[in-house]
């Protein structure tokens, strides 16, 4: 990918975040990536787990509420919590007001672009309103692979094998490297 072409700065009109990468892949050499969220009243994400990487939140402005397996927390600026790998979590803010959090990716995997892919069909309006899951299956598929990020409560073999041979044809049709052509470069 080219970082100097793409912006630094993306936004979600469904999740209602805007995030800054502060730090990329490509600069951390794979270690990390390092991103600011702002998050508007009501906006956050699903429940879900990652196999391979943690997410550390750190709250900046306002209160960060996470769920991380199963237990609500509340997080002032300054304080933490980590989700590592298999972790169930979700963040979100029912406030009245926006918060500003930072989130580390370890290792880095391929955070970004399937960052960059989902708030695009978002932007363009190629996801479900409610769920911001891509309307096109094999998009779908392309950005579960590229963000390894599964949904609590299927098992996790059943969407290995469905979005695994989703990926494959996927990418065998250009889907994957469309995407990344649109979103990424």
């Amino acid at each position: 990918m080219n970082q100097h072409a793409m912006p630094r700065t993306i936004e979600n009109p469904l999740v209602r975040d805007r995030v800054t990468f502060l730090t990329t892949a490509a600069e951390s050499g794979g270690s990390y990536e390092y991103v600011k969220v702002e998050l508007a009243p009501g906006g956050g994400n699903g429940l879900h787990y990652h196999q391979t990487y943690s997410e550390h939140f750190e709250a900046v402005e306002g209160e960060l509420h996470l769920e991380v397996d199963g237990l609500l927390r509340s997080l002032r600026p300054g304080e933490t919590v980590s989700a590592p790998p298999g972790t169930k979590h979700r963040f979100f803010n029912p406030g009245p007001d926006p918060i500003v959090f930072y989130t580390k990716i370890e290792p880095a995997r391929r955070f970004e672009p399937m960052l960059r892919i989902a708030y695009g069909l978002a932007r363009d309006g190629r996801v479900h309103p409610k769920s911001g899951i891509p309307r096109n299956a094999l998009e779908m598929a392309v950005l579960f692979v590229l963000g390894e990020s599964f949904i609590s409560g299927i098992p996790i073999w059943l969407q290995k094998a469905i979005f695994g041979s989703l990926y494959a044809i996927a990418k065998r049709l250009g889907v994957e490297e469309r995407l990344l052509r649109t979103y990424c470069r």
